[in-house]
């Protein structure tokens, strides 16, 4: 939901839990009245320049209302995202 400097931390927290493979739930973002929209522009800017991965993008699920995000989250499959480092390749 929309929020602060804590909402956008624990948004972030949680999607990096999921880029780094310590779980594989649906994160999602309530967009109400495109709150979020300059957010989601500067992630979109973030992959475009490959500061980011496009697969990552992906962790995401996003909508407009409450009951679609419900609906979207409640379908979602989050991909499984490959491991940028390796610990046993070491």
């Amino acid at each position: 939901m929309p929020g602060g400097w804590g909402t956008l931390e624990e948004f972030f927290e949680v999607i990096t839990w999921a880029q780094l493979g310590l779980h594989r739930k649906p994160c999602g973002l309530l967009n109400t009245e495109v709150y979020f929209d300059g957010l989601l522009a500067f992630l979109d800017h973030a992959v475009r320049e490959r500061f980011a991965r496009s697969e990552n993008a992906a962790l995401q699920t996003v909508a407009a209302a409450p009951a679609q995000l419900v609906d979207r989250l409640g379908t979602a499959t989050p991909p499984a995202v490959e491991k940028w480092l390796d610990r046993a390749s070491r």
